[in-house]
């Protein structure tokens, strides 16, 4: 491979500790098989870059110029390219027009394998955006739910993971009754009932780094079979923790807390892969599925998350964030309780 391309967006961040927003003005850091690197960066977002990587040589290019040409010049001349994987298409068909016959090659076949092991300040970063995530859902569950819109009280989850500390909240899931056998719900203006089953599942970042959390919670007393589907998702999650371990494929991972919904009786009703990988990025590698054959090692970490989807009914998920530690098992990055908590 002669050069890697990547542009704004956590590979950038990981590379040089620079993060910017993608937008329509073109920021490419080129790294070059000799070692060489150079980062094309709108003028405007000059002293911006400097100060975040201030040892990085910049080439800054004003209004008028042509950007996908500078990238390409700093490029090799000859060799194959990769080239970021979250790189807007219309920034890779231009830099392909500027480097033509070359092969062009996803970048994440080489970051991904960087990104995937976290070293001890990567990890630590995950215990605090976690124990965060961990405190907002305890005050959560002092929350009034019942006769509120699950928009309301969306909001309000946000604000307790500012205020326990998250700079940022990018996204929150309250998915009352039937909703939440939509793992992906829509937080909208369903209005939360006696007897509800709530899946609430939030997150955000901390210094970069993501944390993502699910709990179950039901408003008053629940019936007979979420007891039991609750039971069962959180015995799903403790096979996949006791699987998760240094040596093991991704895919046995997922097979061993998918079994035990299975023997439960649910198999086809838990229709998602058991977890993925999280860190600068919500979602990266690696992928607790099914065809993974990717093998664990230390410092890789990930979300363990089955759930049981009951359409018309309701839905049970329950999600923590772990790693590989030093002992190859998985260790938590969560603590907060996995019962089926009872709220107003």
């Amino acid at each position: 491979m002669a050069a890697l391309i990547v542009g704004a967006g956590s590979d950038l961040t990981y590379l040089t500790g620079y993060r910017i927003h993608t937008s329509e003005r073109l920021t490419a850091l080129v790294l070059t098989a000799d070692g060489t690197s150079r980062l094309v960066v709108p003028a405007l977002e000059a002293p911006r870059a400097s100060a975040a990587a201030p040892d990085l040589e910049l080439q800054e290019w004003q209004e008028t110029e042509d950007p996908h040409a500078l990238a390409a010049a700093a490029a090799a001349d000859t060799g194959d390219i990769a080239v970021g994987d979250q790189l807007w298409a219309s920034f890779v068909l231009r830099l392909q027009a500027a480097l033509p016959g070359r092969r062009f090659l996803p970048a994440s076949e080489v970051t991904c394998g960087l990104r995937m092991r976290k070293d001890d300040a990567e990890l630590a970063a995950l215990r605090d955006v976690g124990a965060s995530a961990d405190r907002a859902y305890a005050r959560v569950r002092e929350l009034e739910f019942g006769g509120r819109r699950e928009a309301e009280l969306a909001a309000d989850v946000a604000a307790l993971l500012r205020s326990e500390g998250h700079d940022e909240v990018t996204f929150t899931i309250v998915a009352a009754g039937p909703n939440g056998a939509s793992p992906h719900h829509y937080t909208g203006e369903r209005v939360i009932g006696a007897g509800d089953a709530v899946v609430l599942d939030f997150g955000g970042t901390r210094a970069w780094y993501c944390s993502d959390i699910t709990r179950t919670v039901v408003v008053g007393e629940p019936d007979d079979e979420l007891v039991r589907v609750h039971d069962l998702v959180r015995r799903a999650q403790e096979a996949g923790y006791a699987a998760a371990q240094e040596g093991v494929k991704a895919s046995d991972v997922d097979r061993a807390a998918r079994s035990v919904i299975e023997e439960g009786g649910y198999g086809e009703r838990f229709i998602h892969r058991l977890g993925h990988g999280i860190g600068l990025d919500g979602h990266e590698h690696p992928y607790l599925v099914s065809g993974n054959d990717e093998v664990l090692e230390r410092g890789m970490a990930f979300s363990i998350e089955p759930g049981i989807y009951l359409p018309g009914r309701f839905g049970v998920r329950i999600e923590d964030i772990a790693a590989i530690g030093d002992d190859g098992r998985a260790e938590p990055f969560n603590l907060a309780d996995h019962a089926l908590a009872r709220v107003r």
